[in-house]
């Protein structure tokens, strides 16, 4: 199985890793697609007013724009320790013993703008770039990186990935037909009726990703997951739409 995380708008930033390059990441023939955005985001970069106008940045976060300068040679960390916010503080993956970080590694993509999917321990150097930016001299993300990264996961040859992210990194990267996947929505049952989740829909995930990776179990289909799911207490069912379950949480 492998997991597809969506990344996160607030990131920690230092590091103690060398500068990202193509050998550290998941999915080597994405590089073109890689240098195309990571070059814009520094070429914008030279342009403060510019950046934090496309960037849609307030005064406060001007300072980001520094980040997207350096991305070349900045310091990295493991991306699931770069992102924070509300997913990846539940599935706190700082805290995890090794066996269960190691797991993360070997099994959770987490998508980001600049660079694609990327292992979950994979280094890479802080950004500010999200899904809906335009950048100056490149196509729409979308364009950019949907069929490039569709067919690298088409040959990473997963029996089984559990989609996470949110519509607009699904637009980045879908799901090829040929892979079996299910994506994930978020609900709780009140008073007779399903609602779906927004705030607590991250929570759900990051914590439904931490839980996965202390069982570590072996799964490469919908039907196993929803087997794991009925012996570790984590409700899942099946809808009525193809390719979608949902997580169900407590109102």
């Amino acid at each position: 199985m492998k997991i597809l995380l969506p990344p996160s708008e607030t990131k920690r930033i230092g590091g103690t890793g060398a500068p990202w390059s193509a050998a550290a990441l998941a999915m080597p023939a994405l590089q073109p697609q890689r240098d195309r955005v990571v070059d814009a985001l520094i070429a914008l970069a030279a342009d403060p007013e510019a950046a934090s106008r496309v960037l849609k940045l307030s005064e406060r976060q001007r300072g980001e724009i520094a980040h997207n300068a350096a991305l070349r040679e900045a310091a990295t960390m493991p991306a699931v320790d770069r992102y924070t916010g509300v997913l990846f503080d539940a599935l706190d993956a700082s805290t995890l013993p090794a066996a269960a970080r190691r797991w993360l590694g070997q099994h959770v993509w987490i998508h980001s703008a600049p660079f694609g999917p990327v292992g979950a321990l994979d280094p890479i150097p802080a950004y500010r770039l999200g899904a809906a930016v335009s950048l100056p001299g490149v196509p729409p993300l979308r364009r950019v990186w949907a069929d490039a990264v569709s067919e690298s996961i088409a040959a990473s040859h997963p029996r089984f990935i559990l989609d996470l992210r949110s519509e607009a990194y699904v637009a980045l990267g879908p799901i090829p037909d040929s892979v079996a996947s299910a994506y994930v929505r978020v609900v709780t049952d009140e008073e007779g009726s399903t609602r779906a989740l927004n705030h607590f829909n991250k929570h759900a995930k990051g914590a439904l990703v931490r839980r996965l990776a202390e069982d570590r179990p072996r799964i490469d289909s919908v039907n196993a997951l929803f087997a794991w799911a009925d012996h570790s207490d984590v409700t899942l069912r099946p809808t009525d739409t193809a390719g979608t379950i949902e997580l169900v949480v407590p109102a």
